[in-house]
């Protein structure tokens, strides 16, 4: 299996915006939800696979309602496909190509994407030597996501490191998510 990643594109914030109009009108009724734009599409500037990630932020005791509300537009519910506090979503249509999670709030997971995101947007040098691991990750015609996430690891840590938010059990948990032989 090979990995697209492609230039980014100004598309994308457009795309995020007509998906995120609906996922906003679904959980308009949950206090204190929130709709999303993470990942590398998010980022200006920054090489990415052209998929959108979208988080579906909400207080941990409206995730069901958040689900429910997904599933009310067409959402098709997936589990947590194994990260906690986190649920899958397949999309109602292909167009955009997108990941849809609901969340819950303040998790690490939710922190550490908004983190990346936030850095990167911010730091030059920093997203820069991100998109140059993962250029030279998805040129590797033999590669597959496993072996991509844990390539991408070590400058996901200098990123997160950089934010200043996390501790060191904490970055050392995103390490092994991402890199289960760290």
């Amino acid at each position: 299996m090979s990995l697209e990643v492609v230039d980014w594109s100004p598309d994308w914030a457009v795309r995020f915006e007509e998906v995120a109009e609906v996922l906003r009108r679904a959980v308009a009724d949950i206090p204190g939800a929130r709709v999303e734009h993470v990942g590398s599409t998010s980022v200006p500037g920054l090489a990415a696979k052209p998929i959108l990630d979208i988080d579906v932020i909400v207080d941990r005791e409206h995730v069901p309602d958040a689900v429910g509300a997904l599933e009310r537009v067409g959402y098709v519910h997936r589990g947590d496909l194994g990260v906690t506090d986190r649920e899958a979503f397949h999309a109602p249509d292909t167009a955009p190509r997108r990941h849809v999670y609901v969340c819950a709030s303040g998790t690490i997971n939710v922190r550490n994407h908004l983190a990346v995101r936030d850095v990167l947007r911010h730091d030059e040098d920093l997203r820069t030597a991100y998109g140059d691991v993962k250029r030279a990750l998805a040129d590797d015609p033999a590669m597959d996501m496993d072996v991509y996430l844990a390539g991408k690891s070590a400058v996901v840590q200098e990123v997160l490191r950089a934010s200043g938010e996390f501790t060191d059990d904490e970055l050392l948990a995103i390490h092994r998510l991402n890199d289960p032989s760290a």
